[in-house]
Order: structure tokens, then C-alpha cells, then sequence
């Protein structure tokens, strides 16, 4: 019988990398919070068996919002586009951490194979190349082309 994965001694989000910083009795382990994200526990997102996984694309700019004791076993993350379901459990927590650069090449596999992108969707009409208006532009004259010292 497996002996039970003890509490991180220490749980730091850095906030600037975006990276969850878990100091295990049997290491230091740091979890991007995109690869959290697009593997979260939840059913949302792991559904109910395999087969159901949904990939989750869009996600390369998500940050942790906030982090949540439950009991002695996990945690919950609060994600900033929204998502809050599912606890992350040590063992769970631990083999991220550990198998960091299998599962983001697992990811990176899905999302090229699916022709999707980690990169989040902006809605139509929600983007405009430049804040200035025309009217700004006209006032200040034409654009000189940048110039580039050979």
C-alpha cells in the first residue's frame, strides 16, 4: 500500500511567471499555471472516464487567481478566466510537478493535432489595431517607414 503524499510545506504563487511553487518534503517542484489549467481535475475538463477529456485551448495567458485549502489533502485554484472546479490533490500536484516536460509536450501534441491554439480566441469586434482615431492620425501626418541601419 502506498503511503499517502504529505501536505507541501510550503505553497508560493509567483505571480509575474505565472508559476505555482510547491515545496514537498521530497522536492521543490514549480507548475506553470497554464499546465495546471489544461490539466485541472475537474470533470469539465477530464470528464468521467478518458475518453471525455476536453482540450483546453486558450489558455497560454491564464493566470491563478486565488489558492484554496481543502482539508489536509488539496487545494482548489481559482483561475482568472474563471474556472474553479476540481481539487488538486498532492499526489496529483506531485506528478505534474514531477513529469512537468512529459505532459507539456503531451499538451503541445493535442493541441497541434486538434489544429487549435494556446492562444486565446478575441471575439469579432473586439480588436482594433490601434487606440488613436483617425482623427489623431490625420493631425500628426503620415507614418514615416521605420528605417533599418544595415
Amino acid at each position: 500500500m502506498n503511503r499517502p503524499i504529505a501536505r507541501p510545506k510550503e505553497i508560493t504563487y509567483h505571480k509575474r511567471s505565472k508559476v505555482l511553487e510547491l515545496a514537498f518534503a521530497e522536492a521543490n517542484l514549480e507548475i506553470p499555471a497554464e499546465l495546471l489549467r489544461v490539466y485541472s481535475p475537474s470533470a469539465e475538463v477530464r470528464g468521467h472516464s478518458a475518453d471525455e477529456r476536453k482540450l483546453q485551448t486558450g489558455k497560454k495567458h491564464v493566470s491563478i487567481s486565488s489558492i484554496e485549502p481543502v482539508g489536509n489533502y488539496a487545494i482548489r485554484i481559482v483561475f482568472d478566466d474563471g474556472h474553479d472546479t476540481g481539487l488538486y490533490g498532492w499526489e496529483f500536484l506531485l506528478d505534474l510537478g514531477e513529469n512537468t516536460e512529459r505532459y507539456w509536450q503531451e499538451y503541445l501534441n493535442d493541441v497541434k493535432a486538434a489544429n487549435a491554439s494556446r492562444l486565446p480566441t478575441i471575439p469579432v469586434g473586439h480588436w482594433s489595431p490601434s487606440k488613436t482615431s483617425a482623427a489623431d492620425r490625420d493631425a500628426t501626418g503620415p507614418a514615416e517607414a521605420p528605417t533599418h541601419d544595415q
